[in-house]
């Protein structure tokens, strides 16, 4: 699909970046601010892996359940006390670049919110160099349609991404359902310290596996979709979330805000949070405390909650 030019910015602010600062932005690492670089990367992992047998051995739940025919194309389930096909589910998408991190060590939130009675679903996609954008965006989509089909009575589906994971479940808000036979029951999107316009990443490091062009980046740009886009939300009510950490990079801050104000522009329920005092990192792995002010605004949010 080509994105028309028609009201998209004259000049991103990312274009007025000399080579090595645009590197600098859109590097998360480099922006850590109580660990280094390496140090953050590691514990970030560790945590993950960590979470993970943890849900693994303590929660109900089906693991490396295929929602296609590829061989990356599978998800884990992990359900409450009380398992039932009505529960909430939230679906997370991992973070990595489009290129590395796992279904595997991904189970941040699963025993915070199993414990509050949702059901989580943890989705892997071929990463690059083996897949694509295009790719990714559709297994993520098939993954969303194998768990309403699997789970019809479900009481809301909630689409939670990180950084790569938030552009991915991001695309969602304007995915063809109709070619699937199925309108999945969604009703939240969590958004954490995305991106969503990935025109800057076409000309930083982090593109030498994705191999991915301007066209691809546009036709892959939640931004510029939405900003494209004539049509209005399915649902006016689903609830999207964009969040980002205090330290993230200014960068990763200007897009999500921008992506914010888009979707509000389009009449999406949209809202927007700065967390206070995390990095890009630990904005995700402490979502394994139950206390967290991001798990807890999770959990208003599928509870209806104020």
């Amino acid at each position: 699909m080509e994105v028309p030019e028609r009201g998209r910015r004259a000049e991103a602010p990312w274009k007025k970046l000399s080579k090595e600062e645009l590197e600098n932005q859109y590097s998360p690492s480099r922006w850590v601010i109580r660990l280094g670089a390496e140090e953050a990367l590691r514990t970030y992992s560790q945590i993950g892996d960590e979470a993970t047998k943890r849900a693994r051995a303590t929660r109900r739940n089906r693991l490396h359940v295929p929602y296609g025919d590829g061989e990356g194309e599978n998800l884990d389930i992990y359900f409450p006390e009380q398992v039932s096909e009505a529960s909430p589910f939230c679906v997370f998408f991992h973070g990595g670049y489009w290129q590395s991190g796992s279904k595997d060590t991904s189970a941040f939130m699963v025993n915070p919110l199993t414990a509050q009675g949702v059901a989580v679903v943890i989705v892997a996609y071929d990463i690059a160099p083996k897949g694509t954008l295009d790719q990714m965006v559709d297994q993520v989509t098939r993954s969303i349609v194998y768990i309403q089909k699997q789970y019809p009575r479900n009481e809301g589906i909630y689409l939670c991404g990180h950084s790569a994971g938030a552009h991915l479940a991001a695309m969602m808000l304007l995915a063809d359902w109709t070619k699937h036979a199925v309108a999945p029951n969604l009703r939240g999107f969590f958004l954490i310290s995305g991106i969503y316009d990935l025109e800057p990443i076409v000309f930083t490091s982090q593109n030498g596996p994705l191999l991915m062009t301007l066209e691809d980046a546009r036709r892959n740009g939640p931004q510029q979709l939405l900003e494209a886009a004539l049509t209005q939300p399915v649902d006016p009510a689903c609830h999207v979330l964009v969040i980002v950490g205090q330290h993230d990079s200014p960068e990763f801050s200007r897009q999500s805000r921008e992506f914010y104000q888009t979707l509000c522009r389009g009449g999406w329920n949209a809202s927007f949070e700065e967390l206070h005092d995390v990095d890009h990192f630990e904005i995700i792995w402490k979502l394994t405390q139950d206390d967290y002010v991001l798990t807890q605004m999770i959990l208003r949010t599928i509870f209806q909650e104020p």
